[in-house]
């Protein structure tokens, strides 16, 4: 339904360089319209020059959030009166809440948006032994997240090797750290296996790559293999996992799910994620 913006609509918005091909308007619009609420949500391009002058004058302009994207996720943590513990540890933020009372608050919902979609799904990462490839910035907000809901085992197999100490700093020092070489054998041992890796990743004007982080052979039907790509929505490493019985789930839902959480930060409500996806779905294609 096309909404009449007024001068009592709020605005939110997505900062980063280049915007242009985000979903974010896609999925927010989608979930303003199942909450029935007088809200409108725009791509703010914004030059890493820029970055402070963009999130002062939203601030000042009375924008009611922020979503954050590449490459402003650190550069903003900065910029931000206070931060949430896991914002806070993993030095990075996807989400600004602007307060009545001016102040600006930074949040990172990818890492829950993982869980929160693992969940919808049935699968609960709780006391479970998770194989999480990849420690870049995803990576690190996954372990985190899984961390704080409770995930029994988590190791981390990265190209290059990720020190002790690192992890340690972000409160995971149960967690182990394996050479990217073992990944493979250590996949056997573990439950969950997440791919936080760009692997198989395909965009506007690049090519699908056809290769998967992780050997066919190395998956079983005991597996849950969970993949943070979403487009394309089935990957070389999905496809991989369910030939060998495994039960898979694609990215999508993460994309949806931390979307739901900004939307209940800026709003106190939790919008419908069927809706979102579905929305996701007229841009994308048909999800897997």
């Amino acid at each position: 339904m096309n909404r009449t913006i007024s001068g009592r609509t709020r605005v939110a918005g997505v900062i980063g360089w280049p915007v242009e091909h985000s979903l974010s308007p896609v999925l927010h619009a989608a979930g303003f319209a199942s909450l029935d609420i007088d809200w409108t949500y725009v791509a703010f391009p914004t030059h890493p020059d820029s970055v402070h002058r963009v999130v002062e004058a939203a601030r000042t302009l009375g924008v009611a959030g922020l979503s954050v994207t590449m490459p402003h996720k650190t550069a903003v943590v900065d910029l931000c009166d206070t931060l949430t513990d896991s914002a806070r540890v993993l030095r990075s933020v996807n989400t600004i809440e602007f307060r009545s009372d001016g102040r600006s608050i930074g949040h990172s919902t990818d890492g829950d948006g993982l869980v929160d979609s693992l969940r919808h799904e049935g699968v609960d990462p709780s006391s479970r032994d998770v194989l999480v490839l990849g420690f870049g910035g995803a990576g690190r907000a996954v372990c985190d997240a899984l961390r704080r809901h409770g995930a029994n085992r988590i190791v981390v197999a990265n190209r290059s090797l990720v020190s002790q100490d690192r992890l340690d700093a972000m409160g995971l020092t149960g967690a182990e750290v394996i050479p990217w070489s073992e990944r493979n054998d250590v996949a056997s041992t573990c439950e969950l296996v997440i791919n936080c890796t760009s692997v198989g990743m395909g965009g506007v004007g690049v090519d699908v790559d056809s290769s998967s982080p992780l050997d066919d052979s190395a998956f079983s039907d005991r597996h849950v293999a969970i993949d943070i790509v979403y487009h394309p929505s089935d990957t070389p490493f999905l496809r991989g996992a369910r030939h060998r019985g495994a039960r898979t789930i694609g990215g999508i839902g993460m994309l949806v799910h931390q979307a739901a959480r900004q939307e209940e930060i800026w709003i106190g409500r939790s919008p419908d994620v069927e809706a979102m996806k579905q929305a996701v779905s007229q841009v994308l294609g048909p999800l897997a």
